[in-house]
């Protein structure tokens, strides 16, 4: 599974597959291999990197997790996948929803003109069998669908196009 962490100011783009001892973690344009997690207690665990164990104390807040090792503290804010594709184009108070992923459109949500809150469902996509809901990042008026039922997409195309509401 794709997944995103703010450490610092820096992204960090990585994939995590679930083994039988734990996770192959890839990260992005970087370091690949095995990886585990053993928690022992509330807040402390045991980390395995390639082979080699360390011990962390931990918390998590929301969606940052602070992490303490080798007598540092650093803190990862996780960044959903979905909300990182939805960005805004420029000043102009436009307001993209892109797709997680290549794939297809099952259905459309909304149409030009309609009122969304943060949190509406736009698009239903379909990638590798898996149905996918694309949401709106914040609210806004639904100013071009850039799909239509049954078109096929690239991974980060533009669906959908919100303006800013008044």
């Amino acid at each position: 599974m794709f997944h995103k962490f703010d450490l610092g100011g820096v992204m960090h783009e990585l994939w995590l597959a679930p083994t039988v001892n734990g996770y192959y973690l890839r990260i992005l344009d970087g370091w690949s291999g095995p990886v585990a997690f053993a928690e022992e207690s509330t807040g402390r665990g045991s980390l395995t990197v390639a082979g080699t164990s360390e011990a962390v104390a931990f918390a998590v807040d929301g969606d940052v997790i602070h992490i303490h090792m080798r007598g540092r503290t650093r803190s990862l804010r996780y960044v959903d996948p979905l909300r990182a594709l939805a960005s805004v184009d420029g000043d102009d108070g436009h307001n993209v929803a892109r797709a997680p992923m290549p794939g297809t459109v099952v259905a459309l949500k909304v149409v030009p003109g309609d009122a969304v809150t943060a949190g509406t469902v736009l698009v239903v996509i379909e990638s590798m069998k898996l149905e996918t809901q694309i949401r709106a990042s914040q609210d806004g008026i639904v100013e071009r669908l850039h799909v239509k039922d049954g078109d096929s997409f690239d991974r980060d195309a533009i669906l959908v196009t919100l303006s800013q509401g008044n």
